[in-house]
């Protein structure tokens, strides 16, 4: 795979160069999962930071189909989750991340409400643990190419 590549299933830099540089993998989801979580609370937020807000278009690689519930929200759903996600932000200094394939938008939208109540640090684990999800994904339809 190719740094770009990578890169665009893990907005983290260093992520990316560690699994470049790793190849070739024996286990290439093992190895996703030791680089990730011996990184830094600023190499998750650097991934955090890639990703366009649930909701929200973006012209981003995986987005629309990753958050593809999103499209047939209702005006009120798209409207709450705009809101919180506004809020989450604030309070969190991150957007929300959460694995949004196959969930519809109501679904998205009660887990964020689940966990705006959360602590920061419980929050980036939990946040980190979903970008964990998502890379899994992103790099299982990079194999099937």
């Amino acid at each position: 795979m190719t740094l770009a590549e990578l890169t665009s299933c893990c907005g983290s830099s260093a992520w990316a160069q560690a699994m470049f540089t790793r190849q070739p993998f024996d286990d290439i989801h093992r190895a996703a999962d030791e680089i990730w979580w011996s990184l830094t609370t600023e190499d998750w937020l650097e991934a955090f930071a890639a990703h366009p807000k649930i909701g929200q278009k973006s012209a981003a690689k995986w987005a629309a189909q990753e958050q593809s519930g999103m499209s047939s929200a209702a005006a009120s759903t798209a409207a709450e989750m705009a809101r919180l996600n506004a809020e989450y932000e604030n309070k969190f200094g991150f957007i929300f991340i959460v694995c949004a394939t196959g969930k519809s938008a109501d679904e998205m939208l009660s887990i964020l409400q689940a966990r705006i109540n959360n602590s920061r640090e419980e929050e980036i684990r939990i946040a980190a643990a979903e970008q964990a999800r998502i890379t899994h994904l992103r790099l299982d339809k990079l194999l099937k190419q």
